[in-house]
């Protein structure tokens, strides 16, 4: 009987370890994976069966949470303040097809579920409680924001601006249009179907962020990077002095001329080169250098970075990887299949006016628990020094210089010190449809040496007349109405 109750009391013990094993398999190494699985409403009941935490900019909510029905377990739906113009910064909430953008990156701030919200962390974690949301904070400044938004709704056509502040890499403006409400998604009804349905079937297609998500042949905004890569390598070391730059220049290898839309600009400096927005110049320096320079040089700004995230994901900009010659030449002027995001050309502005140095940009400033107590904060952190001081004093002067008696004079700021570059990139089949006008700046009081504000604006057309999508012409004042916005802070 002695050995039988022994066994019993060992097998006993035995089931209790199992279960106990399993319990922490379940709860502590699955505990993700069962969460998102097919099928499983447990989060999304935690997100919507208690208000959310709130989205803040300049330290007011943009977002809210409304009451739906005390029956349902989905008892609360998002709501936003002036949606359109924040979308391409909340994202969306849904109950029926889930979160985006800040929603979804920090979803477990928002709804509650992270630990650190708690006051005992680490238990917490364990017992997986529920705390009342959090509060994001942006970066983003509210006139900057209403500036990049009027002027894209001015001109009636697709576009995209991202400003940043150049030293600390602080996102002041992502905008986006056409934008939407994402006040419309919420809910569980047919009106929430029914306006996913039309978004997600448009051919304009507003739920994409095209400042952060969609990237463009940057057109002559590039041939700031390769300025750079020329002064950076030796290939130029005077700026003032003349290249050896035919017009026409042969692409090589073919016979294919390419052309100028400014004269003057035969053998060339590369000052009056970048002022002029001279191709030849710059597609013939390409070339001279090699693929392999002008990339190095394109990435030191953050080209080909997969995993940039602010902490939304960036898609990558890129130069291409393997070109031949006459794809060099025309890559090195923006075109071939170099592509980039607003948001990175920004960084390019911002890196040269900071002294060379590129910031890692960010969009939330901290999170907060609902009384207001700080999570976490955003570190100001370097990507690393594209060029050297000496070389961005040198390309803020030419910069400088397309403003002053270039093709930017739009962007001119009473009181302020601005250097820009004007680009119009072509795209489409033979590049017959009507190019993308860009324009890229930064701005800097006249009395402060501190860049105050670096600004990409992109503006896709389908109807006006070529003649009209310049960058000077149509993204220049959309930048220079964001950076008054900035400088007037």
């Amino acid at each position: 009987m002695i050995i039988t109750a022994r066994r019993a009391a060992g097998f006993c013990l035995l089931l209790l370890l199992a279960l106990l094993g399993n319990a922490t398999w379940v709860q502590a190494y699955k505990a993700d994976d069962y969460d998102h699985m097919a099928g499983n409403r447990r989060p999304q009941i935690v997100r919507y069966q208690e208000a959310r935490g709130d989205i803040l900019v300049a330290g007011k909510p943009i977002t809210g949470s409304q009451r739906t029905s005390a029956s349902s377990d989905l008892a609360y739906a998002r709501s936003y303040t002036d949606g359109p113009l924040y979308a391409p910064i909340t994202g969306y909430a849904s109950q029926l097809y889930g979160t985006s953008l800040i929603e979804g990156v920090e979803d477990d701030i928002l709804a509650g579920t992270d630990a650190r919200l708690g006051a005992w962390p680490v238990i917490t974690a364990v017992t997986r409680a529920r705390n009342p949301g959090g509060n994001v904070a942006t970066t983003i400044l509210p006139a900057a924001q209403r500036a990049a938004f009027a002027g894209l709704a001015s001109t009636g056509n697709k576009g995209a601006v991202a400003a940043i502040d150049p030293v600390t890499g602080a996102v002041l403006a992502l905008v986006s249009t056409p934008s939407y409400d994402p006040g419309v998604l919420a809910g569980v009804n047919k009106a929430a179907r029914s306006a996913w349905s039309a978004l997600d079937t448009d051919p304009d297609r507003p739920m994409l962020n095209r400042a952060l998500r969609e990237t463009y042949p940057p057109g002559s905004t590039f041939k700031v990077v390769t300025a750079a890569a020329a002064l950076t390598s030796g290939t130029v070391t005077d700026p003032d002095a003349p290249t050896t730059s035919p017009d026409p220049y042969l692409l090589p290898d073919t016979r294919t001329p390419l052309g100028n839309g400014s004269s003057g600009c035969r053998d060339a400096s590369l000052r009056y080169a970048l002022t002029a927005s001279c191709n030849t110049v710059f597609a013939k320096l390409g070339v001279d250098m090699g693929a392999d320079t002008v990339r190095r040089q394109a990435d030191a700004f953050g080209f080909d970075d997969a995993t940039l995230r602010i902490p939304v994901a960036v898609t990558a900009s890129v130069f291409p990887k393997d070109p031949d010659r006459p794809q060099t030449a025309l890559s090195s002027i923006g075109q071939f299949d170099t592509r980039a995001t607003p948001l990175q050309m920004a960084m390019v502005a911002a890196g040269i006016a900071n002294d060379g140095e590129v910031m890692r940009p960010y969009l939330v400033d901290k999170l907060t628990r609902s009384d207001g107590t700080t999570v976490e904060t955003t570190d100001h952190r370097t990507m690393g020094r594209a060029v050297t001081p000496p070389v961005a004093r040198q390309l803020q002067k030419m910069m400088q210089d397309v403003v002053t008696t270039g093709t930017a004079g739009n962007a001119r700021i009473d009181g302020a010190v601005v250097g820009g570059k004007t680009g119009t990139a072509q795209h489409g089949e033979r590049n017959r449809a009507v190019p993308y006008a860009w324009f890229i700046a930064y701005a800097k009081p006249a009395d402060d040496d501190r860049p105050a504000v670096a600004v990409a604006v992109v503006v896709e057309d389908g109807a006006a007349d070529r003649a009209d999508i310049t960058g000077g012409g149509l993204a220049a004042p959309i930048a220079k109405a964001v950076m008054t916005a900035v400088l007037a802070r």
